[in-house]
């Protein structure tokens, strides 16, 4: 009876190591995939932003007949109480 038990409990720890070995393989056909997946989506956001201009212009800087306007712009600077004044501020 005792070889009963020794033979049974050998099978297990022979399905147990098959399944050890299969573990690295999983875990690196995972690793393969998500990464063939980071790097297709990766791709796909630096084609698309290839299209795109580099430089933007906003419409209020463009006169009526679509040209950069010449016109003095006003500029407002939002600061806290205790914020020195820098020379450039103090300028104007």
């Amino acid at each position: 009876m005792p070889q009963l038990q020794t033979n049974s409990h050998n099978g297990c720890n022979q399905i147990g190591s098959k399944v050890n070995q299969l573990f690295p393989l999983l875990y690196l056909g995972c690793m393969v995939v998500l990464l063939w997946q980071a790097f297709r989506v990766m791709g796909k956001g630096f084609i698309s932003s290839q299209k795109q201009p580099r430089i933007t212009i906003h419409p209020e800087m463009l006169d009526k007949n679509g040209n950069l306007t010449t016109e003095e712009l006003l500029t407002v600077r939002f600061s806290g109480d205790n914020e020195p004044l820098r020379a450039d501020d103090r300028a104007s």
